[in-house]
This record gives C-alpha cells, sequence and structure tokens, in this order.
C-alpha cells in the first residue's frame, strides 16, 4: 500500500489536478507531500469608475497618489461603518427612551390592531345577539314564503316562538307591521300571510288594553283605506301598493275568523263595506291595471244578498258600462266580459236537484226519461218502458260481472281457472244446460 495515501475525506479529489507551475511549491524526494495551494482569482473590480475630480481633470499627483488612495480605501471604509453603526445606535436609543412599552406589561398587542379587553360592551349580549323580533319574524314568513305547504306543520312552533318574543304593547305593534309590510310586499303570499293572521288572532297571549292582535290589524288596514282616492291615481309604484293591499284585504276576509258567544266563528263583516269602497274607488279609474284588481265572486255576492245590500248588481253594471265606454286594452274587455257572463250563470255553480216526486209509470209519462237506453244485437233499442227491460238489463248485468271476472277490473288481467277445473259429469251438466238455455232463447 502506498504510505502517502491520504486518508482525509475528499483529499483524493484535489491530489490529481493539474496545478499551476507558479503556484507549485518545491517537491522532495519519494517520501515527500507535494504542497498544492489552490488559491483563487484576485476580486475584480467594479464596473463603475470612481467619481472624478471636479471639471473631469486628471492630475499627475492623482495619479501618482492612486496607489496611496487605494490603500487607504478600507480605513475609510472602517471608519464609514462605525460611523453609521454609531448613528443607528442613537436612533435605537432615542426609539427606546420615547416608546410606552414597558417589560412588566402582561401581554403585546402590536400596533394597528385594537384592544377590546378593557371596553365592557364588546362582550354585551347585544353584540353577539340573540335575533331581534323583526330578524326572526322575516325568517319565519321568509320561509312560509318558500314552503307554504308546511304551513300547518310549522305555524304552532312559529307561534310558540312568537309568545316568546312579544311580551308588550310596542312589540305587538311592531309584529303586525311586519306582517303587513310582508304580506302586501311578497308576491302570492297575501293567502298565506292572511292565514298567519288569523291563527295568531286565536292563539296570540298578548292583549293590552290599546286592543289585541285582530285589532290592531284591522286599524293598521285601516290607515292605508284611508288613502285610498289618493292611491289610486297616484304613480305606478303606489297604485302596485294599493292593490297588494286589495288582494290581501280579500284574502283577510275569507280567512279572517271571528268568534262569536254562540255558534261557529263568522267572518270579519266590517270587511264587505271596505271592499265595496275599494271596488268604488278602483273603478273611478278604470285603467287596465285597477280593473284587473276587481274583486267580486259567489262569496260576495252571497254575504252581500243576505244582508240585502245590492252591491253586486252595482259593480257588475258598473262593469258593463266600462265596458261600453272606457278604453281598456283587449285582453282586459275579455276578461271583463267572462266575468259578466260568470256572474249571469250563478258564478258556474250547479244547484242542487228538487227533491223526487211520488211520480210512477202510470202517472208520470216522462217517468224513464232519465233511464239508460240499450241496444240488442241486431240494433233495436228498448228502455225501461220495455216489458222485457228487467230481464234484459239483468242479462246484460251479468253478462258484465263475468267479463269483469275473466278479465279483471282493468281487463287485461286474464282469470286462470287451472284450479277450478269441472270434474267430467259436472262439464256434461253445464254444456246441456248451455244448449237447453239457447234453444229456449231461440224460441
Amino acid at each position: 500500500m502506498n504510505e502517502n495515501f491520504d486518508r482525509t475525506p475528499g483529499a483524493g479529489r484535489a491530489r490529481n489536478l493539474p496545478a499551476d507551475p507558479g503556484l507549485m511549491g518545491p517537491t522532495g524526494d519519494g517520501d515527500t507531500k507535494t504542497a498544492i495551494f489552490n488559491q483563487r482569482e484576485p476580486l475584480r473590480q467594479p464596473r463603475t469608475s470612481p467619481p472624478f475630480a471636479e471639471n473631469n481633470v486628471s492630475t499627475v499627483n492623482d495619479v501618482a497618489g492612486g496607489e496611496f488612495k487605494r490603500q487607504s480605501k478600507p480605513q475609510q471604509s472602517a471608519n464609514a461603518n462605525s460611523s453609521s453603526a454609531s448613528k443607528r445606535c442613537n436612533e435605537v436609543d432615542s426609539i427606546v427612551k420615547s416608546s410606552k412599552l414597558s417589560a412588566s406589561a402582561p401581554e403585546f398587542v402590536p400596533s394597528g390592531i385594537n384592544s377590546y379587553e378593557g371596553d365592557p360592551t364588546f362582550y354585551d349580549d347585544d353584540y353577539y345577539g340573540e335575533p331581534t323580533l323583526a330578524d326572526m319574524v322575516t325568517d319565519f314568513l321568509d320561509h312560509l314564503s318558500s314552503s307554504p305547504g308546511s304551513f300547518e306543520s310549522d305555524i304552532e312552533y312559529i307561534t310558540g316562538i312568537i309568545n316568546t318574543l312579544v311580551t308588550t304593547e310596542k312589540l305587538l305593534v311592531e309584529l303586525v307591521e311586519l306582517i303587513y309590510t310582508q304580506s302586501t310586499a311578497i308576491p302570492n303570499f297575501s293567502y298565506t300571510g292572511a292565514r298567519l293572521c288569523n291563527y295568531l288572532s286565536h292563539h296570540l297571549t298578548i292583549s293590552p288594553p290599546s286592543g289585541n292582535f285582530r285589532q290592531l290589524l284591522l286599524k293598521r288596514c285601516r290607515i292605508e283605506f284611508e288613502q285610498r282616492d289618493v292611491a289610486v291615481r297616484g304613480d305606478a309604484e303606489t297604485q302596485k301598493k294599493l292593490h297588494s293591499f286589495v288582494l290581501f284585504l280579500g284574502e283577510l276576509y275569507l280567512n279572517l275568523e271571528v268568534k262569536s258567544g254562540k255558534g261557529p266563528p263568522n267572518r270579519a263583516d266590517i270587511l264587505l263595506s271596505a271592499l265595496n269602497d275599494l271596488m268604488n274607488s278602483l273603478f273611478n279609474n278604470p285603467v287596465d291595471a285597477n280593473l284587473i284588481c276587481a274583486l267580486t265572486g259567489s262569496v260576495l255576492d252571497d254575504a252581500w244578498k243576505e244582508s240585502g245590500k245590492p252591491h253586486m248588481e252595482e259593480l257588475i253594471q258598473r262593469i258593463e258600462t266600462i265596458l261600453l265606454d272606457a278604453t281598456c286594452s283587449r285582453d282586459v274587455r275579455q276578461m271583463l266580459l267572462k266575468l259578466v257572463e260568470l256572474r249571469s250563470s250563478d258564478w258556474g255553480r250547479v244547484r242542487a236537484a228538487a227533491a223526487a216526486s211520488n211520480a210512477t209509470p202510470d202517472n208520470d209519462p216522462n217517468y224513464f226519461m232519465n233511464e239508460p237506453t240499450f241496444y240488442t244485437e241486431d240494433g233495436t233499442p228498448f228502455t225501461a218502458a220495455d216489458p222485457e227491460y228487467a230481464e234484459k238489463y239483468q242479462e246484460i248485468l251479468d253478462r258484465q260481472d263475468y267479463f269483469h271476472d275473466i278479465y279483471g277490473e282493468n281487463g287485461n288481467e286474464v282469470y286462470d281457472d287451472s284450479e277450478d277445473e269441472m270434474e267430467p259429469e259436472i262439464e256434461e251438466a253445464f254444456e246441456n244446460f248451455c244448449l237447453e238455455s239457447e234453444r229456449k232463447r231461440q224460441q
């Protein structure tokens, strides 16, 4: 083994590198080591030239003193570093002296971040908030508007929450205003809103001296009712609010129940006269939007007839006059014509038939008028007036029952009689019976 083998890690990597002749030291004999110095190149001068003297003139003294300047550069750099370090120390000392930070502070809060530890209202219940009455009622109404089918299943829970929130007269007035506003603002919510008002009028526990829920609701509707003559000739937005109110008031009349001491609950009759006045106000300005909002129907007609007031007759007459004089659109005119036609047919209702009399085939020639007419195989008609009607009618019924048993109720269920096969004697007797019946029928 070679005694000059160097066991130092990485030593062999530079062993065979070519050496610069000028950097190689003297070599000895076999047991002497080769000294190789891997020196780096001197640092390059910066590409930017140093600043020139005034007027960009270089003198001989500058050139001659160039060597001296190069030698004094490290010293100048050291002095500059020393002065900048001392300047920074002075700045730090001034910051420390003017700082309000303390080493004994319980915690460090960076600048720009507000601390709420000292503010007792930051952790107040109003910040985290229990939901307000307006938030809760708005959420309930939005839910009922998007899922009206859940009214029956959710109304009891909603009423319980409202009973816990509405504890003062002021909150009850706010509740009435919220429900009225949403019922007239949300499209197609007037029916559900009227049902909600009816349920709350019977199940809210609070009843202040100023009035219960139903009374406060009617007062709110009266405020809008008294502005009808101005609103009917207002701008488009004002007329739209009036139309929403009219529809809501109509639904309120149909759904709001007033309990009486005796008998079943009744409707709020006070709304009948209000609806009549609203219709007259709308017809006083017969534009399309007002005419479309006309409220009629069998319920109003019957209620006015029972009270002895001809309001429906007067409304129909006004509609007929509008059809002759007013310049409404074709679609609205067609709608009003259909309305007049429907009213003439008693709103499409079919009255119950009169009680059956003691008519007989002997004293009433029309006794068999409503009986069905059948036809034989050769096309001869026969009715209940024919002597053989009963026998033939029973034969048809038996035949229908026979086919019903074979094909089932829907006509596509084949009857499986494999388990009900007759014995040979019974089958022969049945065939003889059928032949005998056919012979008698032909006679």
